[in-house]
């Protein structure tokens, strides 16, 4: 595919993901997670002719520009999207598969020293919810879906939603026959049926309106102790009233 399909798809996925976006205008000048790629793509083959310094300096530009900071040897795949973007990095050895989806202040860093792979593998169709860190030259299977402010440092398998710190999964491996048809797309990473905190906030609803339930229920029961003590006591009077009657006759 030449560079004008790479670039139509970039915008066509834009469209795909972010309900915002309105016009291919726009997108073209204010989206600056579009444009971090279409200046990767520059700074990469740069770093490939050996012109390092070169690709640094507009890998520099890139970040001063847009707020987000690609290393010119990270591999990034077709049909990425980069939404909001500021506060990414992207480090040297990083690989992205086709599809993915990261969101700003998302980092992909490395844990070591060492030459040579130090930072992580995304599979296709990984999302990356905001603030998420994956340190380290681990995989992320196709389609696994990374938490908001999630810290991973271990491979998480295909399909699987990784949430918390450390990472933990909440449900690993889903049917991958998707994946390899399209792209599954959850937008920050985490569905409502797999949020941690929407379970929570659902769990605190249903025990508010059990307690709502078994409040009425007792201030219904306290009308009616009130209501037969209330005729016990006016019955006590008329009885009493009789006896006094009965006593002065």
């Amino acid at each position: 595919m030449g560079p004008f399909g790479k670039l139509r798809e970039d915008i066509d996925v834009v469209f795909d993901r972010d309900p915002a976006a309105r016009t291919r205008f726009e997108i073209l000048t204010l989206y600056p997670g579009f444009h971090a790629l279409l200046l990767h793509r520059l700074a990469h083959r740069l770093q490939r002719w050996n012109l390092r310094w070169l690709a640094r300096f507009v890998s520099h530009m890139t970040r001063w520009l847009t707020g987000i900071e690609i290393h010119p040897g990270a591999k990034i795949g077709r049909r990425v999207f980069i939404d909001h973007g500021m506060g990414v990095v992207i480090g040297e050895t990083a690989e992205i598969g086709d599809d993915c989806t990261l969101y700003h202040g998302v980092t992909l860093g490395g844990t070591s020293w060492n030459k040579g792979k130090r930072h992580p593998t995304l599979g296709r169709g990984v999302v990356v919810g905001a603030g998420a860190k994956i340190l380290g030259p681990i995989t992320i299977g196709d389609g696994a879906k990374v938490g908001s402010n999630a810290v991973v440092v271990k491979d998480i398998p295909a399909g699987a939603t990784v949430v918390g710190v450390p990472g933990r999964i909440l449900e690993p491996e889903v049917e991958l026959a998707a994946v390899e048809k399209k792209p599954l797309f959850t937008a920050y990473a985490v569905s409502g049926a797999t949020d941690p905190m929407v379970h929570a906030l659902q769990d605190l609803a249903g025990h508010a309106e059990e307690m709502d339930e078994r409040l009425r229920q007792a201030l219904a029961e306290i009308e009616k102790l009130k209501a037969a003590h209330q005729d016990e006591a006016a019955a006590a009077d008329r009885w009493t009233g009789k006896v006094s009657s009965g006593g002065n006759g």
